[in-house]
């Protein structure tokens, strides 16, 4: 277990910040920062499909271990887990994810729910509606958002699980719920959708942070984009999230770009930012490593200590579904890139 290092200094919160046409106003409150509140996060929703096929977890020295206590024992504190609406094999459902959830709390972990508003992959490029939830009309729709986020928060806490975070959306570069609710072309609609869910989660668990996740955290124009429309059309969030994805060859430069980026966001909007996905080659742990610090340490860095945390995207991912991003070798022990989390 890690040594809590006490750092000098407040964070600024952004607590239930509302925009409107006519008016934006945000509450902040001080909180003393101390390295466990830094979010040292894993993705690792794969893991008990991976489990179910036989897959194993072990540690630097070979041993066995369930995958959440290696993961704590790697310096994370913090687990974040996809929830997707009725998906045909039936991994990531609701039931599903509160299995996860609750080995999650078991090993001392934080949690992240990312809800992907789909039965399947919600990102840039997809963003479908649940096929149950097709055929509704817009209106519809906000309210059936809202109705199924209140049952799976109301799931998870009949569990005994408060997740810390919740994503309201997945890489939602174009919005989310297509077409209705596409940004560039229904901005509104979008932004009432995000409000819906945000509402819906507050209602059920009001200390619980809502994200709005957009991929390419070094796209400062893509965010400025994004945000000001939202911010014009009324939409509430607490947390602005980010993915980023480099390569071995730019990514000092892309982290200096979504450095920027941040820093940006805090200052335009008055909010706090997260990197809530990244991912490198598997096979390159040591530049992954250098990579993977160099993004922790930037983040750390951002103004008012606004730069809430780091979550790699499935590490424990190897030999699995041809996915070459994971932090695990081929004998299923985590890579020197993950020492990055460590003290």
């Amino acid at each position: 277990m890690q040594k809590a290092v006490w750092i000098c200094g407040f964070l600024f919160v952004c607590l239930n910040f509302c925009c409107s046409k006519n008016n934006s106003s945000a509450t902040v409150k001080p909180v003393v920062i101390t390295d466990t509140t830094f979010a040292k996060g894993a993705d690792v929703s794969w893991v008990t499909q991976m489990e179910a096929s036989g897959y194993k977890f072990y540690d630097k020295n070979g041993n066995q271990q369930d995958l959440f206590a290696l993961m704590k024992s790697l310096g994370f504190n913090s687990i974040r887990l996809r929830a997707w609406v009725n998906p045909t094999n039936g991994w990531c459902n609701t039931a599903d994810l509160v299995k996860k959830a609750i080995r999650a709390k078991n090993a001392g972990m934080k949690i992240m729910v990312d809800f992907h508003y789909s039965d399947v992959w919600a990102d840039p490029a997809d963003q479908n509606k649940p096929a149950a939830w097709v055929s509704l009309t817009t209106a519809n729709l906000i309210t059936t958002l809202s109705t199924y986020t209140i049952g799976v928060m109301d799931t998870l806490k009949m569990n005994g699980i408060t997740p810390t975070w919740v994503q309201v959306g997945n890489e939602t570069n174009d919005g989310m719920l297509w077409e209705d609710g596409r940004a560039s072309t229904n901005m509104a609609t979008f932004a009432a959708l995000i409000t819906s869910g945000y509402n819906a989660v507050k209602s059920v668990s009001p200390s619980t942070k809502v994200i709005v996740h957009i991929s390419n955290g070094f796209d400062n124009s893509l965010f400025e984009w994004m945000f000001d429309g939202l911010k014009a059309n009324g939409a509430k969030w607490d947390i602005i999230g980010m993915s980023l994805y480099p390569t071995i060859s730019n990514y000092t430069t892309l982290d200096a770009q979504c450095l920027a980026n941040m820093n940006d966001m805090v200052t335009r909007y008055s909010t706090p930012v997260m990197i809530v996905e990244v991912g490198m080659e598997a096979d390159q742990p040591a530049t992954t490593q250098s990579f993977l610090t160099d993004i922790i340490s930037k983040v750390k860095s951002v103004n008012n200590k606004q730069g809430l945390g780091v979550f790699y995207w499935e590490p424990e991912a190897y030999n699995w579904q041809g996915y070459g991003l994971g932090a695990f070798d081929n004998t299923g022990k985590p890579t020197i890139a993950l020492d990055a989390f460590a003290n």
